[in-house]
């Protein structure tokens, strides 16, 4: 492993209040890239998943992994609050990557 490797773990939504999807990668711009073409998930692709709304950066795996597992047994009110905090716009962080 590179000591300067870094894992991300993100959310994606489909829109302001809208379905969300969570995710962890070692490659941010390109896993979203994926998600946008409609081929980072089925679940993505079929409900139009592609906002990224919120991310967070970690230097192991293993807590991005643990990170991404705890985020996903959140209730919505929870994930809300934590993108809202951030992001209180939900406005599209995608663009600010590239």
């Amino acid at each position: 492993m590179h000591l300067d490797q870094q894992y991300f773990v993100y959310i994606l939504a489909s829109g302001l209040g809208g379905t969300l999807y969570v995710g962890v990668t070692n490659d941010l711009l390109g896993r979203v890239s994926l998600h946008r073409e409609g081929v980072g998930s089925q679940f993505t692709a079929k409900y139009g998943v592609h906002r990224l709304v919120y991310y967070e950066v970690h230097e192991e795996i293993e807590q991005a992994i643990k990170r991404e597992k705890q985020l996903k047994r959140w209730n919505r009110a929870w994930k809300i609050r934590l993108i809202e905090d951030q992001n209180p716009n939900w406005d599209d962080l995608f663009p600010k990557l590239a």
